[in-house]
């Protein structure tokens, strides 16, 4: 990959080509990453199916200009910014043709096809790396391309369910609950991102690529983090416990005199600021309260103390006063309150695209703040096969506003 010199300009990956076969959620969402960070990335979408599932999933769709409904859904919306659409059959020989010739000059192909899906193809790992020795081929799957549960489907919902999220996630009473958005495909896409970019330099600096492959579950496992080390040092299994913590009191989400407040007590200093503030000051000085162990041997006898006193006091009175004394306090937001912020101005995490065609795109912006060669928007979510003509070109990888 060569940045040269606008690199700056467009970004530290600037240069970088990337072929997506992937739909959905998981590769869209490291691919977008790659893009935003200045790679040029062919989207190939299939036309026998309108394209990446996601564009028929509504109900929520960007209008056209002259008001009617268009295939950018704000699901696919989310996850498809600064790539280009190109529509081929990889089951015809045509289509096979286009993605070798596509992947002869590519830095990186990622795709989320069930394991072997592309072999029968002739657009596995093995046939596209021979093409191509400094290929580094990434593979998305939900279980892996090992395992005993290797064939089997791979969504969101089944991964959380499967890797142990679902088990500590809900109220102690309620029954095991999921994240509200797709966050295994998502974390799935994340360490994707870092393991491309890994093979990425050791292709750079050696020639040679390599197989990346990446589980939905083996994320989702990965980030059980505390929890599941917990368990493994333990032997305990978590517990449901709704906003609290396992190993740190006070810790959740209170109820306050007009909503709600997040109150997060991270040490026995925080804990006696917090408890002068709400003027139960003895909390601090009690042998069951004084230190976090003693705190977590007894959390429902404090969360009877401190409840009543925290639902008498109005949410900003709490807040100011805890902000006051340099206790980590917070609101809980509704999506409207998070994006009129001026928090997310100030860190523009809301952005607007226009297409090609004049539609505005509302979209989130990236969180990845670098001072020398910062994340750019510089292609609205394509409409369904925008840039299929590229394939005529006699360089398709020749973007020249990028």
């Amino acid at each position: 990959m060569t940045a040269g010199s606008k690199s700056a300009a467009h970004g530290p990956l600037h240069g970088m080509r990337v072929l997506d076969l992937s739909r959905i959620l998981a590769g869209p969402t490291c691919t977008q990453a790659l893009g935003d960070l200045g790679a040029t990335v062919l989207k190939i979408e299939n036309p026998g199916t309108g394209g990446d599932d996601t564009r028929q999933w509504g109900p929520h769709y960007v209008a056209d200009v002259a008001g009617a409904q268009t295939d950018l859904s704000a699901y696919f919306m989310s996850t498809n910014r600064n790539k280009h659409s190109i529509a081929v059959d990889i089951t015809t020989a045509e289509g096979q043709a286009h993605i070798r010739r596509l992947a002869a000059d590519a830095h990186i192909l990622i795709e989320n096809f069930k394991p072997g899906g592309l072999d029968k193809y002739g657009l596995g790992y093995a046939e596209m790396s021979a093409e191509n020795p400094s290929l580094v081929y990434g593979s998305i799957s939900g279980f892996g391309q090992t395992g005993p549960n290797r064939d089997k489907p791979g969504y969101d919902l089944m991964a959380q369910g499967y890797g142990g999220l679902m088990s500590i996630t809900g109220e102690p009473e309620g029954e095991p609950m999921k994240v509200g958005v797709g966050i295994a495909d998502v974390m799935c896409g994340m360490y994707a991102t870092i393991g491309l970019l890994a093979a990425l330099r050791h292709a750079e600096a050696t020639g040679q690529g390599q197989h990346v492959e990446v589980a939905l579950v083996d994320a989702q496992i990965a980030w059980m983090i505390n929890e599941g080390v917990n368990y493994l040092t333990s032997g305990a299994l978590p517990q449901r416990r709704g906003n609290r913590h396992p190993n740190i009191v006070p810790y959740g989400v209170y109820a306050t005199a007009d909503g709600h407040v997040i109150i997060a007590v991270g040490n026995d200093g925080q804990f006696k600021r917090f408890t002068d503030a709400i003027g139960l000051p003895a909390l601090a000085n009690d042998p069951r309260f004084a230190t976090n162990p003693g705190r977590l041997e007894h959390r429902d006898a404090l969360a009877d103390l401190l409840e009543p006193t925290v639902a008498q006091i109005p949410t900003q009175t709490l807040i100011s006063a805890l902000e006051t004394c340099k206790v980590p306090v917070g609101p809980v937001q509704t999506l409207d309150q998070v994006f009129a912020s001026d928090q997310v101005a100030a860190r523009e995490m809301q952005i607007d695209m226009t297409t090609p065609a004049g539609e505005v795109c509302h979209l989130i912006g990236n969180p990845l703040k670098l001072s020398q060669t910062p994340v750019t928007y510089r292609h609205a979510p394509p409409r369904f096969g925008a840039d299929t003509t590229r394939l005529e070109a006699d360089n398709p990888w020749d973007t020249p506003s990028e």
